[in-house]
């Protein structure tokens, strides 16, 4: 970009800016189910989300996410949570957790998978990302923003952190 006064120094930890999205209503949380084609966590559910894309800023990420992948749309989406994921030496994930309750539309499939609306109660049965019943306990009980970090120990272990 010319005329830009902003530089990335070589060399620098570098994160991928992404965003996860945790509807929760009536003591139910909206996920996806993963194709089982898919590279990352295949037949598994997650919140809804996924890159920043250029020009945009995270919430309109966010936004725009949570439209393609379940055909809705949340008046009230809020920033709950930034979690520092490393993934290698010089490179790691910035998520942004947003939450709300507010929602207007219809579920349909996507290209990302099958949304649902799943019992809180039952997550722990279900074949979910390693997070998501932790997350969704943090968006239920916790009012101000938190921040976490999440690393791997040598066996795969998820590490997590929270202030």
């Amino acid at each position: 970009m010319k005329n830009n006064p902003q530089i990335i120094l070589q060399g620098r930890y570098m994160m991928v800016a992404r965003s996860l999205i945790l509807l929760i209503k009536e003591k139910k949380v909206l996920l996806i189910k993963a194709p089982q084609t898919k590279k990352i966590w295949p037949g598994y559910y997650n919140g809804l989300g996924g890159h920043v894309e250029n020009r945009e800023d995270i919430l309109s990420s966010a936004r725009r996410e949570l439209i393609e992948e379940s055909g809705l749309e949340c008046l009230d989406l809020t920033l709950r949570g930034i979690i520092t994921i490393e993934v290698e030496e010089q490179q790691g994930i910035l998520m942004f957790l947003f939450s709300g309750e507010n929602i207007l539309g219809s579920l349909r499939p996507s290209i990302e998978g099958q949304p649902e609306w799943v019992d809180v109660e039952n997550l722990r049965t279900l074949q979910v990302v390693e997070d998501i019943p932790l997350l969704v306990e943090i968006v239920m009980n916790r009012q101000s923003l938190f921040f976490g970090h999440y690393s791997y120990d040598e066996d795969g272990k998820l590490l997590t952190r929270f202030n």
